[in-house]
C-alpha cells in the first residue's frame, strides 16, 4: 500500500496550527462592538424586539376584550335562560293552581248533584 500524505505527525501537527491561525484571524476580521455597523444593527434587534412586544400587547389587549365580551354574552345568556325558566315555572304553577281549581269546580258540581238527587 501507498502512504497517505498527511499520515505523520508533524502533518497533523501542522494542520492543527493551520487551523487555530485560520479562526484567530476570523475572530480578529470581525467588528468591535463601538463599530457604527454593530450599532445599527443592536438598534436595529432593539427597535424589532419593541415592535414585537407592541404587537404583544395589542394581542393580549384584544384577547381580554374577547373574554371580556364572551363573558358578557354569556351572562347574558344565562340570565334568559334564568328568565325563561322562572316564567315557565310560574306559568306551571298558575296552570297547577287553575287545574285544582277546575277539579275542586268539579268536584263541588258532582257533590252538590249527589245532594239535589238526595233530597
Amino acid at each position: 500500500m501507498k502512504r497517505l500524505k498527511g499520515d505523520t505527525f508533524s502533518d497533523r501537527q501542522e494542520a492543527a496550527a493551520t487551523a487555530k491561525q485560520a479562526l484567530l484571524e476570523r475572530f480578529k476580521a470581525r467588528p468591535s462592538a463601538d463599530d457604527p455597523a454593530v450599532i445599527a444593527q443592536r438598534e436595529a434587534r432593539k427597535a424589532a424586539a419593541e415592535a414585537r412586544e407592541v404587537r404583544a400587547a395589542e394581542r393580549k389587549a384584544a384577547k381580554l376584550e374577547a373574554q371580556k365580551r364572551e363573558a358578557e354574552e354569556l351572562a347574558a345568556r344565562e340570565a334568559a335562560e334564568r328568565e325563561a325558566e322562572a316564567a315557565r315555572i310560574e306559568q306551571e304553577a298558575a296552570e297547577k293552581l287553575r287545574m285544582a281549581s277546575e277539579q275542586k269546580a268539579a268536584r263541588d258540581a258532582r257533590y252538590a248533584a249527589r245532594k239535589q238527587r238526595k233530597k
